[in-house]
């Protein structure tokens, strides 16, 4: 296969995020991440290109310039109304758009079309007309256009009903659903065949993103369902929908999306790889699906990511509880020096290793080629004395009298083991 560039945009979201994590280790494809706003993306794309916003006039010829420089051949939408606009403008954009058609894009942008469009469906939620005919309380509020959990509401009585739905702009008003609530995760491939369909129910959610989750045997309920919306609309690829249970345990639609969730990650990790059997369909190429048979729960949460204002070319590092952790091989720090090998970095190993280090090395397994330089000291030696002063270098140390020492007469970065997490360059 043909090496082909991908676009994933907006790159920094929580979506796309996922699409990277998806495809980076897929040989053939480079990546790209856009973005109109300087985020997180800039820690994690090695290729990371400035987009104007979707609502600037020129948008589209701007995206365009940006495809052809990069010779780019796809674009993973990755906001719901990124989605909808590269759907609706797709004719005008000279790459191909992972998402389905306009008409599915669209009416899954609205929760009010998408509720109409299968209103004859017993899985769609009650929807109020107005706040005069409600007679049951509580009753759920939402925008009609939106994602996540922005402006949604739960209204106990008429004065908080009529209050919320009079300061704010296009609400729905929807009956209460009390019970638990999932994600299906589907792909249709460009044949209109549901070729996969996952229930994860969505145990912890955080401003409308599900950090907990856990994959579930799909019931007869939920193939039903997914399989009259993927008869009913004209998806292709990836898509999901979510469902919540009413007071009667009855599965209700809450909304539908053609795009990546930022969860499906869950699936990934258990053999099926979504964003990349979408990027494989639109190739045109035929898929098979094997998803591990083992139960797995994912659980998310904010992750640090590091940018520093210097270089370096060799990195002096301590032994004994820094490579080693309880008397074994620390694979976080083992990470990092693979690192500074790919990177060109020469790696020093300083240690007062009380045993033959040679033979420490072989009985943990690790290469004494990692190192440009093993310099085994004695106890009682400093090891301020055996850095070079003409590189510019970093000293990593456990120990912090040595690190201070070693700052105070060379006076360059010292770092204890914890802050290598400062050091990892995660871009792909």
């Amino acid at each position: 296969m043909e090496t082909k560039n991908v676009l994933i945009f907006p790159c920094g979201s929580e979506i796309g995020l996922e699409i990277n994590n998806a495809l980076k280790y897929s040989k053939n494809i480079n990546i790209y991440g856009g973005s109109t706003v300087s985020d997180h993306g800039r820690f994690v794309y090695s290729n990371y290109v400035s987009i104007p916003s979707i609502n600037d006039d020129d948008f589209i010829s701007s995206l365009n310039e940006v495809i052809k420089k990069f010779s780019i051949d796809y674009i993973f939408p990755a906001h719901d109304s990124v989605v909808l606009l590269m759907s609706l403008q797709a004719k005008k954009i000279n790459a191909q758009i992972i998402t389905s058609d306009s008409k599915t894009t669209d009416i899954c942008r609205s929760k009010g079309k998408t509720y109409d469009f299968f209103k004859e469906e017993d899985f769609i939620p009650f929807v109020y007309k107005n706040v005069d005919e409600v007679n049951d309380f509580p009753v759920f509020l939402k925008p009609d256009v939106g994602q996540g959990s922005k402006g949604i509401a739960l209204a106990g009585n008429q004065n908080q009903l009529n209050y919320i739905y009079t300061n704010n702009d296009n609400m729905l008003i929807l009956e209460y659903l009390p019970g638990k609530e999932f994600t299906i995760d589907c792909f249709t491939d460009r044949l209109g065949e549901l070729r996969f369909v996952g229930m994860r129910e969505r145990r912890r959610i955080k401003s409308g993103i599900s950090v907990n989750s856990v994959n579930l045997l799909v019931d007869t309920r939920v193939r039903d369902i997914a399989e009259k919306i993927n008869n009913k609309l004209n998806f292709r690829g990836v898509w999901f929908f979510q469902l919540k249970e009413d007071n009667q345990g009855s599965l209700k639609l809450l909304e539908i999306s053609p795009r990546i969730a930022g969860t499906m990650g869950l699936y990934r990790n258990k053999g099926v790889n979504l964003p990349l059997l979408s990027l494989f369909d639109r190739m045109n190429l035929d898929i098979d699906i094997v998803e591990n048979g083992y139960n797995i729960e994912i659980d998310r949460a904010f992750i640090n990511r590091f940018s520093m204002d210097f270089e370096y070319q060799r990195v002096y590092l301590d032994f004994d509880d820094s490579i080693t952790l309880n008397g074994k091989v620390n694979p976080y720090v083992m990470m990092y020096i693979y690192q500074c090998n790919a990177k060109g970095i020469e790696v020093i190993l300083i240690t007062k290793h009380e045993k033959d280090i040679n033979d420490t090395l072989n009985e943990l397994k690790i290469d004494k080629q990692l190192f440009k330089n093993i310099i085994h000291l004695t106890k009682e030696s400093q090891k301020h004395l055996y850095i070079d002063k003409d590189i510019k270098s970093i000293f990593i140390d456990d120990s912090f009298s040595e690190r201070k020492e070693v700052y105070r007469e060379h006076n360059i970065p010292v770092f204890d083991i914890d802050a290598i997490e400062s050091l990892i360059d995660w871009r792909v």
